[in-house]
């Protein structure tokens, strides 16, 4: 089976790397960055020049891409080559409705779709540990899951297409709220001589313990902010939740509250830098 891999990113990048070093067929590999390009194809991926080539020469194609406009456009691009003997599975995480809409033009062609979202960051893709969540037929779950495990070690089909997303935005709506208790309660122990790490530390003795803590505990105290997963990354996702809330009629303040923070911590330029950065955006906030 030939793979093509269409978006070479932070993330992006990382799990197509473990396809190449993994699979043993040849794997087509293309982004807008010609040097993302050429970076995977020294890696021993197949370099292509479009969508479309990818798209064409792979019997199974991967797409990880920042936003809906870019899936829709790689899809407008590629539905002319798309027949039955074609699978396309998006690892965006874009809006669920937009993906449904996608997977209804794509299936017309006869080809497979599935939405693939992945959870944790940048070390976990380059460690093929990654969670993925799956919407999908199962018939085409089980079919491509051997793919997938090159990239993670948690998998698991959510329903039919889009809830995948759904489960990806659930997720990291979930992140945001707990990350934001981290950022109030630990700049809180600060403001009383209490460390970041020794603050960790106390935690991980009760039922506050959290991987965001555990993970993110060194990066805060060197206030180093490497980006792993970008403020503008996780902001694009909890206005989805938001905007998914609103269409279920679910009411969602704490989400909300979040959603303020990652609004600040854009406004105040920080949207390139890792999603921790948001503890700065918490501290600079000045009281009532």
């Amino acid at each position: 089976m030939k793979i093509g891999f269409i978006g070479l990113g932070i993330m992006g990048s990382a799990m197509c790397a473990n396809i190449i070093h993994k699979h043993d067929d040849a794997v087509f590999v293309f982004d807008m960055d010609q040097k993302k390009t050429d970076l995977l194809a020294k890696e021993g991926g197949n370099a292509c020049t479009s969508c479309r080539e990818t798209a064409e020469k792979a019997d199974l194609l991967i797409t990880m891409v920042p936003k809906s406009i870019h899936v829709k456009a790689v899809m407008e691009e590629i539905l002319p080559v798309l027949d039955a003997s074609k699978t396309w599975i998006d690892m965006s995480t874009i809006e669920p409705s937009a993906s449904v809409e996608i997977s209804e033009k794509v299936k017309k062609t006869g080809a497979s779709f599935l939405d693939a979202p992945v959870v944790k960051s940048r070390p976990a893709a380059e460690a093929g540990k990654l969670g993925i969540y799956v919407g999908g037929s199962e018939a085409d779950y089980e079919r491509v899951l051997p793919i997938l495990s090159y990239m993670g070690e948690n998998i698991i089909r959510m329903g039919d297409n889009g809830k995948g997303l759904v489960m990806k935005i659930c997720h990291n709506a979930l992140v945001s709220q707990i990350q934001n208790g981290v950022n109030e309660t630990s700049l809180l122990a600060a403001a009383n001589g209490i460390d970041i790490l020794t603050f960790a530390q106390a935690i991980s003795y009760g039922g506050g313990q959290n991987f965001y803590l555990d993970s993110k505990k060194n990066v805060i105290a060197k206030e180093d902010y490497t980006t792993a997963f970008s403020v503008s990354n996780m902001h694009k996702d909890v206005h989805i939740c938001l905007d998914l809330a609103e269409e279920c009629g679910v009411y969602m303040p704490g989400e909300e509250n979040a959603v303020r923070v990652y609004d600040e911590a854009m406004e105040k330029g920080y949207g390139a830098e890792d999603f921790s950065a948001t503890v700065k955006a918490v501290k600079e906030r000045k009281p009532c």
